[in-house]
């Protein structure tokens, strides 16, 4: 009897396990967290803690936002959460701005003059949002851009940004602006409702807008070739190919460093880092992002007595940027590193 009731106990605590509602906060920690800020505030992902921002759009944004992601910026696709989890998240955000009243937006479209929006928006926009709306550079991060922008303008012209966004929310935030960000009330400023119609009227047209950039359709993620010698051999190979190409050998490292004792370590997978500091510099000024991919490290793993030589695809990682002046240093990039690793391996 004592068996058969705790069979039942363990049984109900398995059901009521699977049968509880997701956890929002666990969610957003697991998913959101490294980019928007534990408490929503930003970092490489903009603020989305204000109560301005939360006042002006409805659940139904923030939902299609964590579905369809912003493609071509960082802000990724999140498919695999189900409805529920993605419903748990966008009450999560609510709760820091409690005291806000959650705003419905209308399907309707605005109807606009596009041609009028078009010289409206040159005048008032494209100095924060980009000529064609392709948003600001660089990311949330303070040190990527101006210090007294707390946001980076997001880009207009983005299929996600379009999907989640109703006319409703966009007019009304040209209306009312966002506190606490450089965007401020297009009616403080003396435009009239009709001008933000025809505004939005524009911003909806980059609908459909041909794409400005594209991402390379024939790249791999991941650079790879086999090498006929062993990993030492391979490893130094690729130190005297990195110092051929004009860059420093800044350290070599085991795969597991600093995750077993050090006596425990896979010499069979390892990491080479190298730098030009030179190169770096330039790319950084153009676009910060591009620091998530330095220092340069080339990976050499031997399996099943196979020795691979493997990197990052810079032209194809290029995508996530959207910066069509980051294109030139990312192609460089994918030459140095194929260089390299041709070099080493022959």
């Amino acid at each position: 009897m004592a068996i058969r009731t705790l069979l039942l106990g363990v049984l109900l605590l398995a059901a009521t396990s699977l049968c509880a509602a997701p956890d929002g906060a666990q969610l957003y920690g697991q998913h959101c967290a490294v980019c928007h800020g534990s408490q929503g505030r930003g970092g490489v992902g903009v603020p989305i803690a204000l109560p301005a921002f939360l006042a002006t759009v409805d659940d139904e944004f923030l939902f299609k936002t964590i579905r369809t992601g912003r493609p071509g910026r960082v802000m990724p696709a999140f498919t695999d959460l189900s409805d529920a989890q993605v419903s748990a998240l966008v009450k999560h955000l609510r709760s820091w701005a409690p005291s806000q009243q959650v705003i419905s937006h209308s399907d309707r479209r605005v109807k606009g003059n596009v041609s009028r929006g078009k010289e409206l928006y040159g005048k008032h926009c494209a100095g924060c949002h980009g000529a064609k709306g392709e948003g600001g550079h660089g990311t949330g991060v303070t040190f990527s851009r101006p210090r007294e922008l707390p946001v980076m303008p997001p880009a207009l012209n983005n299929k996600g940004f379009l999907t989640a966004a109703s006319d409703s929310m966009i007019k009304q935030t040209l209306m009312k602006g966002r506190e606490g960000t450089p965007m401020m009330s297009y009616l403080a400023m003396g435009l009239k409702e009709r001008d933000i119609n025809d505004i939005v009227a524009y911003v909806r047209s980059f609908e459909t807008a041909p794409l400005l950039w594209r991402p390379p359709e024939d790249e791999a993620p991941v650079l790879e070739m086999a090498s006929p010698y062993s990993v030492e051999e391979t490893v130094e190979n690729l130190k005297r190919a990195i110092v051929g190409k004009n860059f420093v050998v800044i350290r070599i490292q085991t795969l597991d460093n600093g995750f077993v004792p050090e006596a425990k370590e896979d010499h069979h997978q390892v990491i080479v880092y190298f730098c030009n500091f030179n190169f770096i510099n330039q790319a950084l000024s153009l676009d910060p992002r591009i620091g998530l991919f330095m220092p340069c490290r080339i990976t050499v793993v031997e399996q099943d007595g196979v020795v691979k030589v493997m990197s990052i695809n810079p032209k194809y990682q290029s995508r996530l940027f959207n910066n069509e002046e980051l294109d030139v240093p990312c192609e460089e990039m994918t030459d140095v590193y194929k260089g390299i690793i041709e070099e080493a391996t022959i």
